[in-house]
């Protein structure tokens, strides 16, 4: 009975096995299995704007230090720290009273030089006609004309010297020289300021409008600059390049910009290129040191051929690569990419109009594997 058992047993275990392996067999890959769905864009040239977002640095068109040009005690501080002041206004008062005194002697050394002038020259006056009838002689009135001559010269040597004692008289009124927003007073009242060394009194910087100084690699310009002899893009005219300064939180400055020129010399410290854009700034919103980023419109891509990003197939060695329907198959195709437009990259070689990319589904194909396609929905 033991035995009827077990056989009865062996061949139940059989009739299983047969059984699974049949299903395995039908579950088999094969022929029939359908093809995976991918989703793709149909590329199609496009006018695409070259824009770069680049550091920046925030610079005064005018910063001028106000220093002392004569020595003495400053008396009255005449400005409100932090305020806008005008062109020429008094900023700084030095005791006048040396310099009064000096402007005085000089104009008084002046008046006896003026004087001692006349004198000699109408006692050569009066000479002349006594020379030709000989009633005096020759060396005197030689001697007339030179002292006329000397007073003449005595006369200019005053009137310089009091020339000088009122610009050093004026100078004790210290006055901005340009108009825009003084910082802090870096002296006080009963302090000593000196002309030799020049002590510094305040700054005063021009800050509307203001400058925007824009930092390219020169990698970056060279590869503008051969795109542009290529022909692939063209330059943007400086007066009509979109200038938009981002501000550190991210949004965008609501002022007018320009782009004034690309330097034509590069840093050998950092390998970059000074652009120096000129920024709108009545409200004093962007100040003198701040750094910013600055979204430049550089060229412009006539028939550009634009994919997304996430379609980018990077290879180790570096290589950039495309999956393409061609023939309802996956083909992996090389690519060469240029600059950014609107989060899509711009495709320099390797497309043609009308190839479909496959953006999505990349986990289930391979090289040459047969595809579904339908089209490719961008994210909201």
């Amino acid at each position: 009975m033991f035995l009827n058992k077990q056989r009865g047993w062996l061949v139940g275990c059989a009739l299983v096995s047969v059984t699974l392996l049949s299903g395995c067999d039908q579950q088999a890959p094969g022929g029939d299995r359908p093809a995976p769905l991918v989703e793709v864009i149909t590329v199609e040239p496009t006018q695409a704007i070259i824009r770069a977002d680049l550091p920046g640095r925030v610079a005064p068109v005018r910063n001028a230090e106000v220093r002392a040009r004569v020595n003495g005690i400053v008396q009255t501080v005449l400005f409100e720290q932090g305020s806008e002041v005008a062109l020429d206004q008094p900023l700084f008062q030095i005791d006048p009273a040396p310099y009064q005194a000096a402007f005085d002697q000089a104009r008084a050394d002046l008046r006896r030089a003026q004087a001692d002038e006349k004198s000699a020259t109408a006692l050569a006056k009066r000479y002349e006609p006594l020379v030709k009838i000989n009633a005096i002689s020759r060396q005197e009135y030689d001697n007339a004309v030179g002292r006329a001559d000397q007073a003449q010269a005595s006369v200019l040597a005053a009137q310089a010297a009091l020339l000088r004692a009122e610009i050093d008289l004026g100078y004790t009124s210290v006055r901005s020289p340009i108009a825009g927003q003084i910082g802090q007073a870096l002296v006080t009242e009963g302090a000593l300021v000196q002309a030799a060394p020049g002590t510094p009194m305040a700054l005063v910087q021009q800050m509307d409008p203001i400058y925007v100084d824009v930092f390219q690699s020169v990698t970056d310009l060279s590869r503008l600059r051969q795109d542009f002899r290529a022909g692939r893009l063209a330059q943007v005219d400086n007066e009509s390049a979109e200038v938009h300064v981002l501000l550190g939180d991210g949004t965008v400055y609501d002022g007018p910009a320009r782009l004034l020129f690309t330097g034509m010399s590069v840093n050998e410290t950092t390998g970059q290129v000074i652009l120096r854009t000129e920024v709108s700034n009545p409200d004093a919103v962007l100040l003198p040191g701040m750094f910013v980023r600055v979204r430049l419109e550089q060229a412009v891509a006539q028939d550009a051929l634009l994919v997304p990003p996430q379609a980018v197939q990077r290879a180790p060695n570096g290589l950039t690569n495309l999956y393409v329907v061609r023939e309802d198959k996956a083909v992996l195709v090389p690519v060469a990419l240029g600059n950014e437009h609107e989060n899509q990259l711009i495709v320099r070689e390797g497309l043609s109009p009308g190839d479909e990319v496959i953006v999505s589904g990349f986990q289930k194909i391979r090289p040459g594997a047969p595809v579904q396609t339908r089209p490719w929905q961008p994210p909201q």
